[in-house]
């Protein structure tokens, strides 16, 4: 059974190439047709594709969502609409959640709970979640695989890169090379949900110390590739809660809560949660969070910790050569004067909320044009200056500051970020980083082939 679900190999792969292979030659075809100054109904077409990603059940969508985020990856109209993507593909039926269910734990699975959920709480691009009921009481989450999820991804894969490919003949400012290489290990990865239960171990690991975060515990004995069952955490979806209206003291809860979510994982322990959108977390009744979904998880290099901090440190006090030495940290190369001034414009737009001690919105006019503006003026100087190539560990730390900032923003709230950077990075050591992340990820179980940052 499970070989009908998963193993199709080929032909899952030509269904998937057959739905998207137009659009994706579509985009190709309307991106030269802009270069040489052909109206081609860029807008328009920017909304087939949401429309015709938002009905995918798969990673194409998600990694379109990613490059979305990196100044000049995409033209604006492609990024305005992918950024604000979320999958409207309807579940699957209680069919295939039945077959699912028995190809992962065996023809008696229903065994292993006293009441299983036929209807998804919830639907995403690489699988769906049902509540249920362990035999021993316990409420869970189970999240199950889509079919044909590998012959999907491999397929969708080489339809992005044919689109960049494109795009790079066109444009050379921002190469993304290596940053496809690092969407496509992630989601394969994300295709190995054992992983993503290692990650969650080590999340709840790392956030501790942090009451105001809660991330829910695998249940291992019935966790396989294609299925995580995991602890059931209540909350409220926050887009509803802004909605509904929040006092400035929840408001002030959550963007704590969110804030030490993101960074003390990453700057104590190497670690990034890469997709921070609002489907991701939820409210809980004391404005604490419950964290989800993590499977876009990235281990750094303690030495790449250290290169953020020095850029900090490099724009607060204006040394250009410190922050030169913090790109080479990342992994950027071939840097003139010129494009380290020019990335520092772009890190200006990151930092700017930590750089002075007093309460601020995350962005002081609250516009958000401003960093599309800003991103567009970085694009337009590395390409004066010759183009740059993004170092693969770029794209997640990207994403993740620029989702917190969009998430900021929706709240419309006040806080000293500055305080909360120091709270979390005032006694930063490499060193000690790099003994806490190694005990974490041995205590974490990930598969062997995962267990080193790369």
């Amino acid at each position: 059974m499970a070989r009908d679900m998963d193993n199709t190999g080929v032909f899952g792969e030509l269904r998937r190439m057959v739905q998207t292979t137009g659009t994706v030659g579509g985009i190709a075809a309307r991106l030269a047709g802009n270069k040489i100054g052909l109206r081609s109904g860029g807008a328009s077409h920017a909304e087939d594709l949401k429309s015709m990603l938002g009905g995918l059940k798969g990673p194409l969508m998600k990694a379109a969502q990613l490059l979305a985020t990196i100044p000049g990856a995409l033209p604006d109209e492609y990024a305005d609409e992918l950024a604000q993507l979320q999958s409207n593909a309807p579940p699957m039926g209680w069919s295939f959640v039945r077959r699912r269910m028995t190809a992962e734990l065996g023809p008696g699975w229903e065994k292993n709970f006293r009441s299983f959920g036929r209807e998804a709480a919830a639907a995403a691009s690489l699988g769906q979640v049902h509540q249920a009921v362990l035999a021993d009481g316990r409420r869970v989450a189970c999240k199950l695989q889509y079919p044909d999820m590998k012959a999907a991804v491999e397929a969708d894969l080489r339809q992005f890169r044919m689109a960049i490919g494109v795009y790079h003949k066109l444009d050379n400012a921002i190469r993304q090379d290596d940053v496809v290489e690092e969407l496509s290990e992630r989601l394969r990865e994300e295709l190995d949900y054992r992983h993503e239960a290692a990650n969650m171990r080590l999340y709840h690991s790392v956030l501790a110390d942090c009451p105001e975060v809660t991330v829910p515990l695998p249940i291992d004995e019935l966790c396989t590739q294609r299925l995580l069952t995991m602890e059931w955490v209540q909350g409220q979806n926050l887009n509803a809660a802004i909605k509904a209206g929040l006092t400035e003291e929840q408001k002030k809860r959550i963007a704590r809560a969110l804030f030490r979510a993101w960074y003390v994982p990453l700057y104590q322990y190497g670690v990034v949660h890469g997709d921070p959108h609002m489907g991701n977390f939820t409210m809980r009744e004391d404005a604490g969070l419950n964290l989800l979904d993590f499977g876009a998880i990235r281990i750094f290099q303690p030495s790449f910790i250290k290169g953020n901090i020095d850029l900090y440190y490099a724009l607060r006090n204006k040394d250009m050569d410190m922050a030169a030495h913090a790109y080479e940290a990342w992994g950027f190369r071939d840097l003139t004067r010129e494009k380290v001034a020019v990335l520092n414009e772009w890190a200006g737009l990151l930092y700017a909320p930590l750089m002075v001690d007093e309460e601020r919105y995350i962005q002081d006019d609250n516009n958000p044009a401003l960093g599309r503006e800003i991103l567009s003026k970085v694009h337009d100087g590395l390409q004066k200056a010759g183009g740059v190539r993004l170092p693969r560990e770029f794209v997640l730390v990207d994403r993740s500051a620029l989702g917190l900032g969009s998430v900021f923003m929706r709240l419309k709230v006040k806080m000293n970020w500055y305080q909360l950077f120091h709270e979390i990075v005032q006694d930063f050591d490499e060193q000690a980083l790099a003994q806490r992340q190694q005990a974490a990820v041995k205590a974490a179980h990930f598969p062997p082939e995962t267990q080193s940052a790369s």
